[in-house]
């Protein structure tokens, strides 16, 4: 599936998630690398709502964190066409059902100068 959505800033909660020990190695194991603490924040259109909550209440890949923290479920990606990431979708989450909050090993925003209203593919 390839879709196209727009990039938005999130809450900056996912930067102290992802600095935890049991995220980082679970990423490192299961995708290749170790994420950049932070997401990046993917509003997509509503007329994939439905394909997108198969694709997260199927999904077999999940992490399953030290007690407090909640799981993680997780499908690789590739934004753009060329960086290799994964997409995320936490158990506990304050963002709406068309945020789609993708992780790579470097800070997205920086590496490909990527703004609020920008628009990205993902493909998963």
């Amino acid at each position: 599936m390839k879709i196209k959505g727009e990039v938005t800033s999130g809450f900056g909660k996912a930067a102290f998630f992802l600095s935890q020990e049991f995220y980082i190695e679970n990423f490192k194991k299961n995708c290749g690398f170790v994420p950049y603490p932070g997401t990046l924040n993917v509003i997509v259109p509503d007329k994939y709502l439905s394909q997108i909550n198969e694709i997260k209440n199927t999904c077999k890949n999940i992490i399953k964190p030290d007690e407090g923290f909640g799981a993680v479920k997780y499908i690789e990606a590739k934004l753009n066409d060329e960086i290799n990431g994964a997409i995320v979708f936490p158990a506990k989450t304050t963002h709406e059902e068309n945020y789609l909050e993708f992780i790579a090993k470097d800070k997205l925003r920086d590496k490909l100068f990527l703004k609020d209203g920008d628009i990205v593919s993902l493909e998963f």
